[in-house]
């Protein structure tokens, strides 16, 4: 166990509240929460403001190795790790549907997720982080001590992220969001770089008929083992 890194690794699909089990987890273990997820939204974010196609990979690897990206941890407890662009917060225009879905389709591009998975890597070269996305366990930290896959139901996800998006004002159609959620799926499973999946020796969580604070509770029964 000498080369395993004292690091959470968190990954499945889109809409299965891995930032709020994440957030609550490294809450529980003082470790640093690494929102993965939110860094390729940034990245989304970034190529939607500048018109970039995410089809036009050449244009989309100048655009990610010419921004400066950085992350500020939550101040409060649940809050979001705060993301900047070139120095200006791009937070609150994250969370939509529609930067989720582009989020996807960016992160197949190669020089992406080499950028990121390098800055991922250099901010878990620390340890005593729990850090959440698509690829965590299987591609950025490998060696990570404890892996989780949690998953669900995807009409549960499709309720869970409609209920979060209303609590924020915005109004959502449940049926379109579930749409996007299995189109995502899709994507994230089928791309040929880091797909979505498990990795061989992380735990599995179903989370369709358990609250966050049960998720948590089981996670850290195999961590405290």
């Amino acid at each position: 166990m000498s080369d395993k890194l004292d690091i959470v690794t968190i990954d499945g699909p889109s809409g299965v509240g891995k930032s709020t089990i994440a957030r609550m987890l490294a809450d529980a273990l003082g470790y640093t929460y690494l929102d993965t997820g939110a860094m390729y939204r940034a990245i989304a974010y970034a190529v939607q403001q500048q018109g970039i196609p995410a089809t036009d990979e050449e244009a989309v690897k100048k655009l990610v190795n010419s921004i400066e990206l950085t992350m500020q941890p939550a101040t409060d407890p649940g809050a979001d790790v705060r993301i900047f662009v070139d120095g200006s917060e791009v937070t609150p225009y994250l969370r939509t549907p529609e930067t989720g879905m582009l989020a996807s389709a960016v992160s197949g591009v190669p020089a992406v997720r080499q950028r990121l998975t390098k800055l991922q890597q250099e901010i878990g070269a620390r340890g005593k982080i729990v850090a959440e996305g698509r690829d965590t366990g299987t591609v950025v930290f490998p060696n990570a001590r404890w892996k989780f896959y949690l998953d669900a139901d995807a009409r549960e996800r499709a309720r869970r992220r409609a209920r979060q998006l209303r609590e924020q004002g915005i109004e959502v159609s449940e049926s379109e969001i579930l749409a996007q959620i299995q189109q995502r799926d899709q994507q994230d499973q089928q791309r040929a770089i880091a797909p979505l999946r498990a990795a061989e020796d992380a735990i599995h969580i179903d989370s369709t008929h358990m609250t966050a604070d049960q998720v948590v509770a089981r996670m850290l029964s195999f961590i405290r083992q």
